[in-house]
């Protein structure tokens, strides 16, 4: 299988490797894929003052799937909420050049994103709640 040169070097050089603190607040955590398939994705963000500060992934699977964890932990930090929901899995295989049989890979990143920021509103709603 080819992969592109930027996927390649994603890979062979993945930052953001690791976990952030789950039970921080400010913490959100997102799961996406099955072990059964091969690729699970674990997506952590931290958020301050509304944009996203640090991500941190967790992935077990392919080179596509590690790749794709890479560019959207780089992606993310920076962004607001909103703007971080708006990375769509066809601009992750666009920028990877994903092969087709691969993109699978961005449809996990896309869903790890949304899902760990659906964790982190979900947290900031129980705060608030709790008041």
């Amino acid at each position: 299988m080819k992969y592109s040169k930027k996927t390649i070097e994603l890979f062979k050089n993945p930052k953001n490797f690791g976990k952030l603190q789950e039970d921080d607040e400010n913490v959100g955590v997102g799961v996406s894929g099955a072990a059964e398939c091969g690729d699970v994705m674990k997506i952590h963000i931290k958020v301050e003052d509304d944009k996203i500060v640090d991500a941190k992934f967790q992935t077990f699977g392919c080179v596509s799937a590690i790749a794709a964890s890479v560019y959207v932990s780089e992606k993310i930090k920076g962004k607001t909420l909103e703007e971080a929901q708006s990375i769509t899995n066809k601009e992750i295989s666009d920028e990877l050049a994903l092969p087709p049989i691969k993109l699978h890979c961005s449809v996990l990143a896309e869903e790890a994103i949304q899902n760990a920021i659906d964790d982190l509103r979900s947290k900031q709603l129980d705060k608030k709640n709790k008041k």
